[in-house]
């Protein structure tokens, strides 16, 4: 099993999927022009961006974290995961490695948030990418299979083969 973490976040792959730390230099090596997600996870059918926030940390100050999740739930920040997931897709398909559909999940470490201001969250998100193309003709050739904000409580119940959890006790 492979574990990827970043500070008191993270997930476990099964036995046979792959997963990549991505955002860091030695990884992507254009920090400097594009923006990265977090982790690349490589399945048989298909591949996930994810992408980690974390207002809950226990490292973060409190008046710090309610300043996030403000931001995070204005949308003042879509346009961020927007471009993280776009720069990242285009690094991966220059690559020659955008092959299979691309899933985009980014696990907000935020336990207060309800199923609802998720579903909202997402479907903001999905029209920043955007996901479907232009309202009067749909993409050709989809770069976005799916696009989901979940909290850990929300990931667990949809991804229980990638248990997602807190480092710390």
């Amino acid at each position: 099993m492979t574990v990827l973490a970043e500070d008191d976040l993270q997930i476990t792959l099964p036995a046979g999927v792959a997963g990549r730390k991505f955002d860091d230099e030695t990884s992507h090596g254009l920090s400097h022009c594009m923006k990265a997600v977090d982790f690349i996870v490589e399945l048989d059918d298909r591949t996930y961006f994810v992408e980690f926030k974390d207002p809950e940390n226990p490292n973060a100050k409190p008046k710090d974290s309610a300043a996030f999740l403000k931001k995070f739930m204005s949308g003042a920040i879509d346009s961020d995961l927007k471009t993280k997931y776009r720069d990242s897709w285009l690094y991966e398909y220059a690559e020659g490695r955008a092959k299979k559909p691309i899933y985009y999940l980014v696990l907000i470490g935020a336990s207060t948030l309800s199923d609802a201001e998720l579903i909202t969250r997402t479907d903001a998100l999905k029209r920043q990418i955007p996901m479907n193309g232009p309202a009067d003709r749909p993409w050709k050739k989809p770069f976005v299979a799916g696009c989901a904000v979940m909290n850990l409580a929300a990931w667990n119940r949809t991804l229980t083969h990638i248990p997602a959890n807190r480092v710390g006790p």
